[in-house]
Formats: structure tokens, sequence, C-alpha cells
């Protein structure tokens, strides 16, 4: 096969052709069984140093263009196969290597996992005189849960604290209730599980 892309940023075992690029973009959204953002399969393709960001972009357009995958959801960017899509992923995802398909499918499966917490558990950064105000949402359905509100003195400590938050927003959630009714046991739990995590 022709390599016809960049190979800026593409690890060993990365795609080097427009065809493998699109393909592997239709075997994604078949093999998830979920629909993606655009953003989600570029960055899962990336993450894995599997093609370059520019040359997916172009071929996720060039899939769309072509009837290949659409837009499902317009308020949240959401795509999918359609009919065509999920027939390139079937006849050609033996022409991508076992291990390309495994990497980019388990990337893909948790950006899709990180989209869906973004969406429903909200953090957002407003900048004060003195630095920032963070607030954080904890969504259950149609209301919060909870909702709090941390000052931190820049923007880099604001991201990092949104960062780990959407690691498991839950967790948030029940080391507040754990404080609030004093239940040691609890507290104790979470911080034996913190420390696991660490």
């Amino acid at each position: 096969m022709a390599f016809d892309t960049f190979d800026e940023g593409i690890s060993l075992g990365g795609m080097r052709s427009k065809t493998e690029i699109r393909t592997l973009i239709c075997y994604m959204y078949k093999s998830v069984g979920s629909p993606m953002s655009k953003d989600a399969v570029i960055n899962a393709l990336m993450e894995k140093g599997l093609a370059n960001y520019f040359e997916t972009s172009a071929c996720f357009e060039d899939l769309v263009s072509k009837g290949n995958i659409e837009l499902t959801d317009a308020e949240k960017g959401l795509y999918y196969n359609t009919e065509n899509g999920d027939m390139i992923a079937t006849q050609l995802e033996d022409t991508l290597a076992p291990t390309v398909r495994e990497r980019a499918t388990e990337c893909a499966l948790s950006l899709l996992k990180r989209e869906q917490i973004e969406s429903s558990n909200k953090v957002t950064i407003e900048k004060t005189e003195n630095g920032c105000n963070l607030t954080c949402r904890i969504s259950g359905g149609d209301m919060d849960l909870l909702s709090f509100t941390v000052y931190v003195p820049d923007v880099a400590q604001a991201r990092q604290i949104r960062k780990n938050f959407y690691k498991n927003p839950d967790m948030f959630y029940d080391v507040m209730i754990a404080m609030l009714t004093r239940n040691k046991r609890e507290v104790r739990d979470i911080l034996n599980e913190l420390g696991s995590v660490i």
C-alpha cells in the first residue's frame, strides 16, 4: 500500500496511508458501537500514535462528505457510521494490523467514557482579579446532586483540579457526603481507595 500521508507524530506501526486511516475510523465506530465526536476519534488515534492530526481530520471530513459517517447529534457533535461506513469497516478491517485495531478501540472506549463523564458533570473556570473560581457540578439527570466552588490562585491549578475531578467525579461526591454525615468508616475506605489509585 502506498504511503500518502505525513508521518509526523506517528509511532511504529501507525497509519501511513489515507485508505488505512479512513478504514480505521470506520472500524472504531463499528467496534465501539456508540456515536463519538470527531475530537474523540482524532484524539484516540493521536494518543496511540496511530495517525497524524491533520491527516486524520482530513480523512474524517472525507468520510462525512462521502456519506460513510454522519452527524447523529448536532448539539453534542456526535457522529456514527452509516451502512456504507459499516461495510468499509467489515470489508477492510483485515487490512489493519490486529495491534492497531486493538490500540485504537481501547483508546476510543476510554475517550468515549471521558466524554460521557464530562457531558454529565460540568466544571467551569472563572478568572478573578486574584486567581480563579472553579465550580464543579455532579449531575443526577435532571438535577445537580452536588455543586461546589473553590478558589485557586491560577489557571494551571484550576485545570489540574478539573482533570482530577473528571477522572472520578463519583469519588468527590462520596467524600463530600461521608464528611458531611461524619461517616468515619466511609471516609477511611475512600482514603484507602485513593491511596491505591495513587
